[in-house]
């Protein structure tokens, strides 16, 4: 980036700050901030360490510094500005959730940055299952990142003394990590029998969590085999391993007759079920965990972007998004400062191709375009061009 292209953009980030209200976070004065200012040459410089008493009121800071990034702190201190961790004196920290399009599975070298991000608000849904429905979290918020992915913050009280193992138990849940599929069924005791010397149980998957996401799998194919021709049906189940033909036909003739142990989950009804089960768990698992970035959620003392702020890779805004209206979030749209829409920019591309920003397309090759400012900035602050002269 060269200083001319530097000047333009911190100038422009200048011009959004002080046209930006800012909502802080919770107990914003007990956190860490840090900041990564606008400077020439290879690398950044991380700023950190500070107290938000000695930036100053947030929305004067920002304005008059400009900076490329800003971030404040998952943990809350005694001693916000000391310059060690250890001196710093922990109270609390939120329990932060990082989900980075670069970063999951599935997603290739040839995706654009548009599937990426869809990839990525994929992931997000399954994360926010997770959350919501397994652990019942209800202070949430969503944040666009700005660039590649979206940042969960949760704030429930029942987080908050959260030590780093803990941390890494939940982690390891929504990862799938270290899962054993007989810790994922519930056993019922269903009374003994004359001759027994201790009482029978049955075994179900439960109604929650991951042996709910087993079971759901299981009644699918259970489904599609009840509405199949009986040899149809028994060739289908003849498809998975440890399954014969005289274990078909029986877990064929059982969906057309006890259905209903199939929607219990009861495994226990017949042993092809919980066969299934565990074969269908490993894939389950594969395909329905939250592929997070786990070391963001087990540090204390993360710091993370500023919902409002401008991330210097792309010109996006760190965007709040309310529960309600994740579904029809666009971050390619709504992540677009309406600072840099409405004028028209001169770049000189370095790094030509296709582009998508705003419910536009461009194909730009090398060399000097006049382009719309927010396309502009994004491809400057992606290294993909420099600012051009007027």
């Amino acid at each position: 980036m060269n200083e001319r292209t530097l000047a333009y953009l911190r100038g422009r980030f200048g011009d959004h700050y002080r046209r930006t209200e800012f909502t802080p976070p919770p107990d914003a004065h007990e956190r860490e901030w840090g900041y990564v200012p606008w400077t020439t040459g290879p690398g950044e410089t991380y700023i950190r360490h500070n107290a938000l008493i000695d930036l100053g009121e947030l929305g004067e800071f920002l304005s008059r510094e400009r900076p490329k990034h800003v971030y404040f702190s998952a943990g809350r201190y005694d001693d916000p500005s000391a310059k060690t961790m250890d001196s710093k004196g922990w109270r609390r920290s939120d329990l932060i959730f990082d989900l980075d399009a670069d970063h999951l599975p599935g997603t290739t070298a040839d995706d654009s940055y548009k599937e990426m991000l869809e990839t990525c608000k994929d992931a997000l849904y399954r994360l926010l299952d997770f959350l919501e429905d397994d652990f019942a979290f209800e202070d949430l918020t969503v944040v666009f990142s700005g660039s590649r992915g979206y940042h969960v913050h949760v704030r429930d009280e029942n987080i908050q003394q959260l030590d780093r193992d803990a941390r890494r138990e939940i982690v390891d849940y929504v990862r799938g990590i270290g899962l054993e599929f007989d810790a994922l069924v519930d056993e019922e005791i269903v009374g003994g029998t004359a001759g027994r010397e201790s009482p029978a149980t049955n075994r179900y998957l439960p109604e929650g969590g991951w042996g709910a996401r087993i079971h759901e799998r299981l009644y699918e194919l259970m489904d599609e085999v009840r509405e199949l021709p009986e040899e149809e049906g028994i060739a289908r189940l003849q498809e998975f391993d440890g399954v014969g033909e005289k274990k078909a036909k029986t877990a064929y003739q059982f969906t057309q007759n006890r259905f209903v142990e199939i929607e219990r989950g009861n495994l226990s009804a017949h042993n092809v079920f919980e066969n299934l089960a565990k074969q269908f768990a490993t894939h389950v698992i594969e395909v329905q965990n939250a592929p997070i970035d786990e070391p963001v959620s087990t540090d204390t003392n993360r710091l993370i972007r500023l919902p409002g702020s401008l991330h210097g890779g792309s010109g996006l805004s760190v965007r709040r998004i309310p529960r309600e209206e994740l579904a029809e979030f666009d971050p390619l749209v709504d992540a677009v400062p309406d600072t840099f829409r409405g004028n028209d920019i001169v770049i000189e591309v370095t790094d030509g191709g296709e582009f998508e920003l705003d419910a536009d397309s461009f194909t730009l090759s090398e060399g000097n375009h006049t382009v719309p400012e927010h396309l502009g900035v994004f491809l400057m602050a992606r290294g993909r061009a420099e600012k051009g002269k007027e």
